[in-house]
């Protein structure tokens, strides 16, 4: 039997991709585990997928100063001993890990017990997780070409992010009935991530009027931040968070705004659909979305706009240029080498585990 461990958490970003490779590997017959932190967020996704979840102490790596940096190594060094435990019993042929703190235990574990791990890098540069575990690392995969500039050379592969399939096979239809659309004007999706974008909303809720002219508008919001006033709004669809209907919703989308973290925008790549990246400013995180978006400009994908540049004006003139340009990019992203993210991974692993 072939067994595998995926592991990743803290947020979405670090167990979609896991997901996304799930069925493939099924169909090659593993038998599929994971590892995860306790209650994390990947409990919650991982469950509806009937897949064996092991939970293990985790603890947060931290470059700035927290109590917590006196008791979180303790954490992670209890998490290093239940995987290790964990992989002395379950005897994987290989593991696969997206990221996230939970994850460094696993890696570590997993090469102290001799099995292969190839990790996954999301981002541009790699973050504090993932530079621990990559040199305990078989292969590393990755999303940006810069990437490879900041990998061992012998592990690194460019392989772009696996991406949910089902978001490939959307009804237009029932989307446009969803948001109570009609088909004779373009429709803008705008995403600001799960928590939502203050600056993002505040942009394109000012620039309304104007866009309405000429666009409908399907606005995920995030978590409390839908505005009353703007209901019933003709053209005008707002929702905080999207699941099951995503799909539907991306296949109506024209044009997209959306924040820069590396899933999102290799969604979009895969969906081809031009875009306007407004990445996280620096000042509220390490700066990986900014770096994040202007490769994916730099390749032909994106229109960059800063958050410090936002303003309904500039909104404005960038939609605009986009819907006017929107032929060009999706010609840049059909010839992308980017595209087939699940077959390269899964063929890496299953490289690997024949090794």
């Amino acid at each position: 039997m072939k067994r595998i461990i995926l592991t990743g958490g803290g947020t979405a970003g670090h167990v979609t991709p896991n997901i996304a490779l799930i069925p493939r590997l099924r169909e090659l017959g593993y038998d599929i585990q994971y590892i995860g932190s306790y209650n994390g967020i990947e409990k919650e996704l991982i469950e509806p997928f009937g897949i064996p979840y092991h939970g293990i102490s985790s603890g947060k790596l931290r470059r700035y100063f927290s109590v917590q940096n006196f008791t979180d190594p303790f954490r992670v060094l209890k998490g290093f001993n239940e995987a290790h435990n964990l992989i002395k019993e379950l005897k994987p042929n290989v593991i696969f890990s997206k990221g996230g703190f939970v994850s460094v235990p696993v890696v570590l574990a997993g090469k102290r017990n001799k099995v292969p791990t190839i990790i996954h890098e999301s981002d541009m540069t790699p973050g504090l997780a993932n530079k621990i575990a990559i040199p305990s690392a078989t292969k590393v995969c990755c999303n940006f070409p810069e990437t490879l500039e900041h990998l061992p050379k012998d592990k690194a592969i460019l392989t772009g992010s696996p991406i949910r399939q089902e978001l490939l096979s959307g009804n237009k239809i029932a989307a446009m009935d969803l948001c109570g659309f009609s088909a004779d004007k373009p429709v803008i999706l705008v995403i600001g991530g799960s928590l939502g974008s203050v600056a993002v909303n505040n942009a394109v809720r000012l620039a309304l009027p104007e866009l309405l002219d000429s666009f409908q508008i399907v606005h995920l919001c995030g978590k409390g931040k839908i505005d009353d006033s703007l209901n019933g709004l003709k053209g005008y669809a707002q929702f905080e968070y999207i699941k099951n209907e995503l799909r539907d919703i991306f296949a109506l989308a024209d044009i997209v705004i959306s924040r820069a973290g590396a899933n999102a925008i290799c969604e979009l790549l895969a969906l081809r659909k031009p875009n306007l990246l407004i990445p996280l400013s620096a000042n509220a995180s390490r700066g990986d979305q900014i770096l994040n978006a202007h490769s994916f400009e730099r390749q032909g994908f994106s229109m960059v706009l800063e958050e410090e540049e936002l303003t309904k004006e500039s909104l404005l003139d960038a939609v605009r240029n986009l819907y006017k340009k929107r032929s060009s990019f999706m010609d840049a992203m059909r010839d992308s080498k980017q595209q087939d993210s699940i077959d390269t991974i899964v063929n890496l692993i299953e490289e690997v585990h024949r090794k």
